[in-house]
C-alpha cells in the first residue's frame, strides 16, 4: 500500500546550469528523480506530471545558494537515502544540500516566500559612482517601470540595496533584497536598470530565500 510523502529539498544551482531555462530545469529534476529510481507521485489529468514545486523559479543567467523545492513520493524512504541518491543521479551544477519530510498539508511553498537577497558581481568592476546611484534610487518616491506593456512602481519592491566588499578580491559587490511575492516581485536586473547599468554586465547570484513561516522542520 502506497504512503504519499512530502519532501523538501534544499539545493544549489552553480554556474553550469546558468543558462538552462525554468521549462528545462523541471525537466532536468524529472530525469534526475528517474535516473534516481525514486517513487514518484505524479499528477492527475490528461498529462501526469511528478508533484514537484519550487519556491521560487530562479532566472535565467542566474547562479543561487539557496533553492528549495518539494517532490512527493509514494513510498517513504529515509531523507538521507533521497539526498544520496538525487546527487548521484543529478547533473553537474546541481547540488543537493539537504533533505527533509514536510507534513502533507503544510502550505505551498510559492504562497510562503516574501523576499529574496541577491549579490550581483561586476565582470569589469562597477560604476565609480555607483554609491551615488543608489542613494539617488532609494530616495526617490517611485519608480515606473514597464513590464509586458504594464507599468508598475519598482521602488516599494525594493527592500534593501548596498554595496558590500568581496572577500575572495576586495571588489565592489550588490547587495539587494527585494520582494518576492507572488503578486508582487521585483528583479534585480530591473534594479540594475533603474541604476543606469546594463545587466550584461553584471553575475547575478540568490543568495537568500525569505519566507513568512519557517519552511524547514529542523
Amino acid at each position: 500500500m502506497s504512503a504519499l510523502t512530502r519532501y523538501r529539498l534544499w539545493y544549489a544551482r552553480g554556474a553550469e546550469l546558468r543558462y538552462v531555462s525554468h521549462l528545462d530545469m523541471m525537466l532536468v529534476w524529472e530525469r534526475t528523480f528517474r535516473r534516481a529510481r525514486l517513487p514518484l507521485a505524479f499528477s492527475q489529468g490528461f498529462n501526469p506530471r511528478p508533484r514537484f514545486h519550487l519556491a521560487s523559479a530562479l532566472p535565467l543567467g542566474f547562479t543561487s545558494l539557496c533553492e528549495v523545492a518539494d517532490v512527493w513520493l509514494v513510498e517513504p524512504l529515509p531523507p538521507k537515502d533521497v539526498q544520496i541518491r538525487v546527487q548521484r543521479a543529478a547533473p553537474p551544477g546541481l547540488s543537493l544540500q539537504r533533505v527533509e519530510i514536510i507534513p502533507l498539508q503544510h502550505p505551498a511553498l510559492q504562497t510562503l516566500v516574501l523576499s529574496a537577497e541577491y549579490l550581483v558581481k561586476f565582470r569589469e568592476g562597477c560604476p565609480a559612482d555607483i554609491a551615488e546611484r543608489i542613494e539617488n534610487l532609494l530616495n526617490q518616491k517611485e519608480i515606473i517601470r514597464v513590464r509586458r506593456e504594464k507599468s508598475y512602481d519598482l521602488r516599494p519592491l525594493i527592500e534593501a540595496l548596498h554595496l558590500v566588499t568581496l572577500p575572495e578580491s576586495d571588489l565592489p559587490a550588490l547587495a539587494m533584497r527585494l520582494s518576492a511575492k507572488e503578486s508582487a516581485t521585483a528583479r534585480p536586473e530591473e534594479v540594475l536598470l533603474a541604476l543606469g547599468i546594463d545587466p550584461i554586465t553584471a553575475r547575478m547570484e540568490r543568495t537568500r530565500l525569505i519566507f513568512q513561516e519557517p519552511v524547514s522542520t529542523s
